[in-house]
């Protein structure tokens, strides 16, 4: 069995973002506009009366302060509230896959990698640009790799099931080098009409290139010391648009259909289960947290990460040890805690030991725990 390492990572950002005082004007008038027009119903109780958003209520309840998206206007146009976007021929590369173009050429070359060397794509992502064909073998077509390619979702944590399976695949001999693909188009399943979830997401993508450690040759090398994957079925977090949509609704963007959570319960039982899958994980290894020099866990909440982060260390976390990405680019889905490895691994030296760690719908939890090269 080889020793698996992560070579490279890479980064798309889109180049438009949204603060959280456009999105709350935006959102405001929208309410204006919708309690006008339902005066009478409101007046005999018929109707509720919709609320207005703040930015201090935003950054409060979730430590946003603004996101990347890949279309700004749509979402911020009181009569249109989403993503718009040109349709793209069949002949040219699909949006999440441009986007993954870019992240993966950045993974390439810090990995010292040519498209050429890489003989497995996964691409994970909390949901796609269409069912089939699979936008991981779209992505090998454009980009030139060789082996085979496939898509998985675990929503949330999608990319470190990937990096798990991704390293299975290298142990286990069927690929030599794999690359694993993040893209999060996340503004696209927004209810931008919903006060308690408008400001959530933003849009990115994430790339890592995994290999045997022996053909390593970058200077961003981290050894995959252990993996640790759980599932849970929970309705608190759920998206019902499918393919399905249309024929049980004529009606496909009703409000149901986008992203829905119950805050408090996900709060209440997502973390007591994060924190016993990486204490029973560190147990095993003989390790405990105060032994890592970063802990880069899923950007969801700032509430959620200093609360895993305290109960882990036993103390409040320093700003480099759980560093926070999700101020400026939200929660982004499967690609938060790849976004904050990619960022913050200066001060990282050698035999320095590393988690990065998500958690989500599902519930689902993956969590790596890394070795500096």
């Amino acid at each position: 069995m080889s020793n698996v390492v992560i070579s490279g990572s890479g980064l798309f950002t889109p180049p438009d973002a949204i603060s959280n005082d456009e999105l709350v004007t935006s959102f405001n008038c929208y309410v204006d506009n919708f309690n006008a027009d339902n005066a009478a119903a409101i007046e005999a109780g018929e109707v509720t009366a919709k609320a207005h958003s703040s930015s201090e209520f935003i950054e409060k309840a979730s430590g946003i302060k603004s996101r990347f998206v890949m279309s700004k206007a749509g979402i911020l146009d009181p009569t249109i509230m989403r993503p718009v976007f040109q349709p793209i021929s069949d002949d040219e590369p699909s949006i999440t896959v441009q986007m993954a173009l870019v992240a993966a050429k950045q993974a390439l070359a810090a990995a010292n990698k040519e498209a050429q060397d890489i003989d497995l794509i996964i691409f994970a992502a909390s949901g796609f640009q269409r069912a089939y064909p699979a936008m991981a073998v779209e992505l090998q077509h454009y980009l030139g790799a060789n082996g085979f390619a496939y898509d998985i979702s675990v929503a949330c944590s999608s990319a470190t099931f990937a990096i798990a399976n991704a390293m299975d695949a290298i142990k286990s001999g069927r690929s030599k080098a794999a690359l694993v693909v993040n893209p999060e188009i996340c503004s696209a399943h927004v209810n931008f009409k919903d006060r308690d979830s408008h400001f959530i997401f933003g849009d990115v993508c994430t790339a890592v290139v995994i290999e045997n450690k022996a053909t390593a040759t970058s200077e961003q090398c981290f050894e995959i010391i252990d993996s640790k994957l759980f599932t849970q079925y929970s309705n608190n977090i759920r998206n019902n648009l499918g393919y399905l949509s249309r024929s049980e609704s004529a009606d496909i963007n009703a409000d149901s259909s986008f992203f829905m959570q119950n805050g408090r319960k996900v709060f209440k039982e997502v973390l007591p289960t994060v924190y016993n899958l990486i204490t029973e994980q560190l147990s095993g290894l003989d390790l405990q947290a105060s032994d890592f020099k970063r802990l880069w866990l899923h950007q969801a909440n700032i509430n959620m990460n200093n609360y895993l982060a305290k109960k882990l260390l036993g103390r409040d976390p320093s700003a480099t040890e759980a560093p926070i990405i999700l101020d400026t680019y939200a929660n982004t889905a499967s690609a938060g805690s790849i976004i904050a490895f990619h960022l913050h691994q200066d001060g990282v030296e050698s035999g320095d030991l590393g988690l990065i760690c998500s958690f989500g719908a599902g519930y689902s939890v993956g969590s790596l725990v890394l070795k500096r090269c």
